[in-house]
């Protein structure tokens, strides 16, 4: 009787083992939802978009805000369209006398941006839209009592919505001009929204009264010159001459509409002593709002159940073709979006455990750390990668793309040995580039994700050359289609030539010494150095390293002090004008108080002009002559070792759909789809509980059990055979 009770009780557990899966970190029922499993390892400071320029900020707060356009999340090259507007933004060309004239009118002085909002969008629901009978904002004043029993917005008894209006746009733009806000993009759009440089003056002194004790903050009684509200759906932007790169900046971020209530809500001290601000719990328009934030565990992201009509794009054939979309994802054409209903984002400080459980199938998809390179990819002979075999087995998708990026060698043009424009110091500084063995690192020190810059421009961007066309033939030969870097003979003739034959200077007779700056301080960044070190060493270059904190660094860089120095830059849009400006001499930054983003000095008459040209020019084939001119100039120049062109990977389970690589879009998780059904049945089939020990314990147990009984049994039947008379 005893034996059969156990053996139904081990059957009941074999069963539960088999039906449930005993290590799921997460819900078991969320797994058989709509919700995608991510995670964080910094978490997000700044969720304010006027504020924040962080890409681990910008992939959450993408989902949430809703600047005017975004970028078509299928098309090659990447194509902007309306998001919240009705159709692109209409565009005319004004005299100084505001006075309409022709786009190529060598009169235009300004350019007049309307924007038509659409009549269907509504923010996500809060309590700052909750109004009283009298059209007062309820929780403006918030009393103690009150206060007490919330920890974040939503704790209040009452939220409400309200449409996307003209002003909400305005108004953010009124927010970036207050310097208190620290807008990085303040002193850039300075330069092109008329007005807004005197605006942010006047703001900035009304913020310093404000914070003194002054009431909050109202910006609706303000105004910009350079922006108009026509009516409730119609606003109007002008800047400065002509700047077509202004559309790209009108898709991000800090172009999102802030809408009144929320600024005021959020300026209640009570609330930001609480840490309850536009910086933790933001207000949009977007498919998903943020409905926990508690970075010490766990973020997470809801529908927006008041999110506006949009479909997953459509392609007709010639534009399939031109951007090369595998027929997989367009299977959701034409459908709503979005469909994952639920994001959470749980906190994982160390790659190792966040690698294992994306193994498991208990995240959704990974990066590919250095620890699980080897493990995830294989590289070929002829350095093609692809998934290893344990991927493959478990269907494990790689996407990768090379970045619109790029990160280089910068020598400072000002200083007196690596600097200037004499044949004999472009031809220390070709040397140089020609010795600097970028393949080799990227081999080493990046498992091959990346590619050689031919120049500044990156794969994606208009101007950038495939092939023998963009080849930089002052550090490359193109032998049988391919490009090989220069032999180190030419490097040292190079050298020679610059007046360092063997890298000994002709003048004094000692070695060349050469300076580097950097932040590398840590150990794991030695054998870096040490690479660094034996590209000069091939020239005989003595290389000294001078390592320091960031703050240090970027002050010596500004003021032009540092000799040499790495750097990067990534796209804040997809155009020329966004990477050549990193050398135009009037960026220079040691002419600028170090705010010029042209942190190597670089000047050359012929070059700015090119760029002045080239800079609000239309994506035309006179443009690209242009750009071809200007890219010669620089490789000739050699103010940079050209560096590289990063690439990213990624890995996704095979119930991860509409998985595409989007370099400048943020707002990507609206495509997106769970294929929640086989997510369940395969997290069930690679995490089966291993349990024969624990029933041969059980067995053990049993037996002992038995065993005991039975000699305790036997000792009764002797204690009682003995007490007999």
């Amino acid at each position: 009787m005893i034996c059969i009770k156990w053996v139904s009780i081990l059957l009941t557990i074999s069963i539960f083992a088999y039906a449930e899966v005993w290590n799921n970190p997460h819900d078991s029922e969320k797994i058989k939802t709509d919700t995608l499993f991510t995670s964080f390892s910094l978490p997000p400071k700044k969720l304010d978009p006027v504020v924040s320029y962080s890409s681990n900020e910008w992939a959450i707060i993408g989902q949430i805000y809703e600047p005017p356009l975004q970028y078509n999340y299928l098309k090659r090259p990447y194509t902007l369209e309306p998001l919240t507007l009705t159709k692109l933004p209409t565009i005319r060309y004004l005299d100084k006398d505001n006075n309409v004239v022709g786009e190529h009118s060598d009169k235009v002085a300004f350019s007049e941006y309307t924007l038509e909002v659409r009549k269907d969008v509504q923010y996500q629901n809060h309590p700052c839209f909750v109004k009283t009978d009298s059209g007062e904002m309820l929780y403006k004043n918030l009393d103690k009592d009150m206060l007490a029993k919330i920890k974040t917005p939503y704790d209040l008894p009452k939220t409400a919505t309200r449409q996307l209006l003209a002003e909400d746009y305005v108004y953010a733009i009124k927010r970036m001009a207050i310097r208190q806000n620290h807008s990085p993009i303040l002193d850039s759009m300075n330069k092109h929204i008329v007005g807004l440089e005197i605006f942010s003056t006047y703001i900035t002194v009304i913020e310093k009264l404000k914070k003194k004790g002054y009431d909050v903050l109202d910006l609706r009684a303000c105004h910009i010159d350079g922006t108009t509200v026509v009516n409730r759906h119609t606003l109007k932007i002008k800047i400065k001459g002509q700047y077509p790169q202004f559309l790209y900046w009108l898709s991000m971020n800090f172009f999102a509409p802030i809408p009144w209530e929320a600024d005021l809500f959020y300026q209640q001290d009570e609330l930001i002593a609480k840490n309850i601000t536009l910086n933790s719990f933001p207000v949009g328009t977007g498919a998903y709002y943020l409905a926990e934030n508690n970075p010490n565990k766990q973020m997470k992201l809801l529908a927006n159940p008041n999110y506006h009509t949009e479909y997953y794009p459509t392609l007709n054939k010639n534009e399939r073709e031109i951007s090369k979309v595998p027929e997989e994802l367009l299977k959701d054409s034409g459908w709503k979006l979005p469909f994952i209903q639920e994001v959470i984002y749980a906190l994982e400080k160390e790659n190792i455990p966040f690698w294992n459980k994306f193994l498991q199938g208990y995240y959704d998809a990974s990066g590919i750390s250095s620890e699980a390179f080897d493990q995830a990819v294989q590289i070929s002979a002829n350095g093609n990668m692809g998934l290893s075999d344990e991927m493959k087995v478990k269907s494990i998708a790689l996407k990768g793309s090379v970045e619109p990026s790029i990160f280089y060698l910068a020598f400072n043009m000002v200083d007196s040995v690596v600097g200037g424009y004499s044949q004999s110091a472009r031809k220390l500084r070709q040397a140089i580039a020609i010795a600097q063995n970028e393949e080799e690192y990227i081999s080493i020190f990046l498992n091959e994700r990346g590619i050689a810059a031919q120049g500044v421009i990156p794969p994606g961007i208009f101007g950038y050359e495939e092939g023998e066309e963009g080849t930089n033939k002052v550090v490359y030969d193109w032998v049988k289609g391919k490009r090989v870097r220069k032999s180190l003979a030419i490097a040292k003739k190079l050298l020679a030539e610059a007046g360092y034959p063997n890298g000994v200077s002709k003048e004094t007779g000692k070695p060349l010494k050469l300076y580097y700056d950097t932040t590398a301080t840590g150990p794991d960044d030695r054998s870096l150095m040490d690479w660094r070190r034996k590209q000069f060493n091939k020239l005989g270059i003595q290389l000294v390293i001078r390592a320091t904190d960031y703050n240090r660094f970027q002050d010596k860089v500004r003021k032009g002090k540092a000799q040499m120095f790495s750097w990067g830059w990534n796209a804040d849009y997809p155009d020329p004008e966004n990477f050549f400006f990193l050398l135009y001499g009037g960026n220079a930054a040691v002419d600028t108080d170090g705010a010029g983003i042209n942190s190597s000095n670089y000047k050359n008459k012929k070059f700015d002009t090119l760029f002045n040209q080239m800079k609000t020019m239309k994506n035309t084939p006179q443009r690209m002559q242009l750009i071809k001119k200007m890219t010669e100039i620089l490789r000739d120049d050699a103010p940079w070792v050209w560096g590289i062109h990063p690439k990213s990977l990624a890995l996704s389970h095979q119930w991860y759909k509409n998985v595409l690589p989007h370099a400048m879009a943020n707002n990507t998780l609206k495509y997106k789809r769970i294929d929640a059904t086989l997510r369940a049945k395969k997290q069930q089939e690679w995490n089966q509980p291993v349990i024969f020990p624990l029933i041969l314990l059980v067995l053990f147990i049993l037996l002992m059990g038995f065993l005991l009984s039975l000699a305790y049994k036997n000792r009764q039947k002797i204690a009682i055979y003995k007490e007999k008379p």
